[in-house]
């Protein structure tokens, strides 16, 4: 007698959905002292490194619509997390820095990243990590 296959076991692309989902609710869990959401933490955790980033670089690293990042934009400004100004000779372009409120923010959040990556694939050659990465990277170019 056959078992039932699961979802998981014949496509990546379930069993990705399936993690995303879980690592977003442990990470929600590991952070809900800082009463962000998921778009919210995503974006800081994006901005962690310090480095200033327009609106449409920030949406393509979050995987968002800049439309859609706009919201979550207002939420962090409103709560002192960042800023948005002009970038010099770009009168179009808006810049996202990182408020001091802010780097506080996305430190806390890049450490619980960096926790939860070392508990679930610390124990994984770093051969599988890379490909990990290079399978990511190639399902994130795709385009409709």
């Amino acid at each position: 007698m056959k078992s039932e296959i699961v979802p998981s076991e014949w496509s990546a692309l379930l069993a990705l959905h399936r993690a995303a989902h879980a690592t977003v609710h442990v990470l929600a869990a590991e952070l809900a002292d800082l009463g962000l959401t998921a778009s919210e933490i995503n974006a800081l955790a994006n901005l962690a490194d310090g480095r200033s980033r327009s609106v449409s670089e920030l949406a393509v690293a979050t995987g968002n619509r800049p439309t859609t990042l706009t919201s979550v934009l207002d939420r962090l400004e409103r709560r002192g997390h960042i800023t948005r100004g002009g970038r010099p000779g770009d009168r179009r372009a808006v810049l996202v820095q990182l408020t001091p409120s802010g780097r506080q923010a996305a430190a806390t959040i890049r450490q619980a990243i960096t926790g939860l990556e070392r508990r679930a694939l610390g124990a994984l050659p770093a051969e599988a990590v890379a490909g990990l990465h290079a399978g990511l990277q190639a399902l994130t170019e795709v385009t409709p």
